[in-house]
Formats: structure tokens, C-alpha cells, sequence
């Protein structure tokens, strides 16, 4: 079974930054690509970013464009979203997910939940003001 577990999550300050780390366990079929959510207080969970097979790939949601960015190192079979310029409005649970690709699609970069069929249990990120 595989398991995305997360860390690093924090508070920080207004403009500050933070890396969030995704180690994931566990042995998949399938190649997997990888992404981040977030849900903040009485709001719906929304995609931040994503990171194809290959890695090379990636996608973000328009407001954090520039200011974060999605990574892998295979070696260690973890995923980083290097989160920088924060803003109050980035405050979240964060999460990490895992799309299992087939072999046809490693090019692909996924962004709605239901292509993400492993979760971890998030962390929280604060951005004071």
C-alpha cells in the first residue's frame, strides 16, 4: 500500500519561507506521479501543485505561480513543495497525493483530486501577518 507521509509544515511569516516534504512509502504497480493540495478553514480543498513521472512535468494553480515550487528526488522517494513569498491566503493543511499513471500516460500531469488515489494525513501551514 502506498503511503505519502508529510512534513515540514510550520509557522511562518508574511514573505517568509518553507519547504514541505512527502516521503512516500510503500511499492506501486504502476508509476506514480505526485502532487500538493490544501484545505483551509471553511473552504473546499484546492490543487497547488503537481509533478509528472518523469519529473520533469509540472503544474501549479494560478496563485501560487512563481512563488512555489514542486520537486522529486527519486533517490530518496521523496517529494519537496519549496514554498516561498508566502501570504496570509496560504494558510492550509497541506497535502500530499499520489496518482498512480499508466505507462502510456508518464507524460501526464494530474491536477483533479479524484486522478490522486493516496493521501497522506497533511500538515499545517500558518502564515502570520
Amino acid at each position: 500500500q502506498v503511503q505519502p507521509v508529510e512534513s515540514g509544515g510550520g509557522v511562518v511569516q508574511s514573505g517568509g519561507s518553507l519547504r514541505l516534504s512527502c516521503v512516500v512509502s510503500g511499492r506501486s504497480a504502476v508509476p506514480l506521479a505526485m502532487g500538493w493540495f490544501r484545505q483551509a478553514p471553511d473552504r473546499e480543498r484546492e490543487f497547488v501543485a503537481a509533478l509528472n513521472v518523469r519529473a520533469v512535468g509540472t503544474r501549479y494553480t494560478d496563485s501560487v505561480k512563481g512563488r512555489f515550487t514542486i520537486s522529486r528526488d527519486e533517490v530518496e522517494n521523496t517529494v519537496y513543495l519549496q514554498m516561498s513569498s508566502l501570504k496570509s491566503d496560504d494558510t492550509a493543511v497541506y497535502y500530499c497525493a499520489a496518482s498512480p499513471q499508466l505507462h502510456s500516460e508518464v507524460a501526464h500531469v494530474p491536477f483533479r483530486d479524484w486522478e490522486f488515489h493516496y493521501w497522506g494525513q497533511g500538515t499545517q501551514v500558518t502564515v502570520s501577518s
